[in-house]
């Protein structure tokens, strides 16, 4: 089942975060998802480079 979230929504879902978080600790939370996002493709990147396989970019 596909659910697409439009800008109305992300909206909503954002001012709620920020009423639950505040402006500190959104800000925060958001730095660490950005790290954590970065240290899992760059172990990808390194698991690739030990099979020697890239994968194939998506259309």
């Amino acid at each position: 089942m596909h659910f697409p979230l439009g800008p109305t929504e992300l909206v909503i879902i954002l001012l709620i975060a920020l009423l639950l978080f505040g402006p500190g600790r959104l800000t925060h939370l958001a730095r660490e998802l950005g790290q954590s996002i970065r240290e899992f493709r760059r172990g990808l990147a390194s698991e690739e480079e030990k099979q020697g396989t890239k994968p194939d970019k998506p259309a």
